[in-house]
């Protein structure tokens, strides 16, 4: 089996149990050169807060968007954002990526910032 086929099947199981929680996601996409964090309401039909190192809020901090440090300001600025809109307490939906250096430094930035999950 492929490593991408196991991502996805790694993804799949967490998506069904967050959608048996019925609460808001966390959803995080990571590629090689960026890092994509949005906030999907519980019914999934729409985004409550986006953010990427493709904005102008983190590119003027961050010079590389596929590092350790970028991904700390977009998960500090996606928790801003998901309090402002009334978003306590999330899921989080790492899509199948292993919980480790990006998607962990963004958690962590998350939580510290207030985002509970």
């Amino acid at each position: 089996m492929k490593s991408k086929d196991m991502r996805i099947r790694r993804r799949q199981r967490t998506r069904i149990k967050i959608r048996q929680l019925g609460m808001a996601r966390l959803c995080i996409n990571r590629t090689p050169r960026h890092i994509y964090a949005q906030i999907i309401s519980p019914q999934g039909d729409r985004t409550i807060a986006s953010v990427s190192t493709l904005d102008s809020d983190i590119r003027s901090q961050a010079s590389n968007g596929g590092n350790v440090a970028a991904a700390q300001l977009v998960g500090k600025l996606v928790a801003e954002r998901a309090r402002a809109a009334g978003v306590e307490r999330v899921s989080f939906d790492r899509s199948g990526f292993k919980f480790h250096g990006r998607v962990k430094a963004l958690a962590d930035a998350a939580r510290e910032a207030g985002l509970a999950f």
